[in-house]
């Protein structure tokens, strides 16, 4: 018996829609940072 199991399709689709938005910004951070490298040159 695992918790997940105990979960609603809500609550799945929260964690899977937090952890999606946490990858973006963290994506969106190395873009920023590479923009700004990209435009020292």
């Amino acid at each position: 018996f695992k918790a997940e199991d105990n979960r609603s399709d809500e609550e799945n689709e929260l964690l899977e829609l937090r952890k999606e938005v946490q990858r973006l910004r963290m994506e969106n951070d190395i873009l920023k940072q590479a923009a700004l490298i990209m435009g020292r040159k």
